[in-house]
């Protein structure tokens, strides 16, 4: 325990409970999955680089661009490389960053505002704000109420995009006269949707409630999905199944297995 008088600058993470046995499983899981996540993306910055697909920026938009994305891919195909041109993309993935930087400007600068005295254990394996107010001995309501808010803001603000794009794809895809029209339409969102639905339930789960310091053994699991689970099927659901994307791949792996034989 520290003493009241003092403020802890340095954090000791629990990271997960159990014998040592489980802690080299667990190790071993994370660094395959990590590796795999890696290689993936890689992967993917070598196809844009040598021949760029249209749709592969998409991946590092928000999901509510991304929504309106796939909108416009499904309501108005004969528009979208007009529409989704490079310049709304760039311009995308330049806002998403620069909104996602501004918005931790101020919860970093109130968290470490307080006074940490109670202990230096964090019981998670990353520095989770929630679990990191529970060590200060000042008062956090106030922070914690704002930190909802802002939570509520940008998930729900985003996710609306979301819900208006699916609702007018789906109307849109119901009109399709022909089964297979339609399996086609909507293989185009299922990857976003999936990501939808992990993403934002994990979020929603961890961040949009008005208390921050929930149990800590809930908090890592769920946070297992973002930090783990999300990365590594990124590469997945949404370039790799991509046909533009899997044509470039196959050119390129045929490309080196002519330069191998020759």
């Amino acid at each position: 325990m520290m003493s009241n008088h003092s403020s802890a600058t340095e954090f000791c993470l629990l990271g997960f409970p159990g014998p040592q046995e489980l802690h080299h499983i667990l190790f071993a899981v994370f660094f395959l999955f990590y590796s795999v996540t890696v290689m993936g993306n890689t992967v993917i910055i070598v196809i844009i680089c040598v021949d760029k697909p249209s749709l592969a920026v998409c991946v590092f938009a928000l999901l509510g661009a991304m929504a309106v994305d796939r909108y416009v891919a499904v309501c108005n195909p004969l528009r979208y490389n007009t529409l989704m041109n490079s310049h709304t993309c760039i311009s995308v993935v330049i806002g998403s960053w620069v909104f996602g930087f501004l918005s931790e400007i101020w919860p970093v600068y109130a968290t470490f505002q307080f006074t940490f005295c109670k202990s230096n254990v964090l019981d998670h394996f990353f520095c989770d704000r929630g679990q990191l107010l529970k060590l200060s001995c000042d008062d956090t309501v106030f922070t914690e109420f704002v930190l909802f808010l802002m939570a509520v803001f940008i998930i729900i603000g985003s996710l609306a995009p979301t819900i208006v794009s699916y609702t007018y794809i789906i109307s849109t895809i119901l009109t399709i006269p022909t089964a297979s029209g339609r399996r086609k339409a909507f293989s185009t969102c299922a990857s976003h949707f999936t990501f939808v639905v992990i993403g934002y339930g994990s979020c929603l789960f961890l961040y949009v409630k008005p208390k921050q310091t929930q149990a800590a053994e809930y908090n890592k699991i769920v946070s297992l999905l973002i930090c783990v689970l999300t990365p590594l099927l990124n590469p997945f659901i949404f370039t790799l199944r991509n046909d533009k994307v899997k044509y470039v791949l196959r050119n390129g792996v045929k490309c080196g297995c002519q330069l191998l034989n020759d």
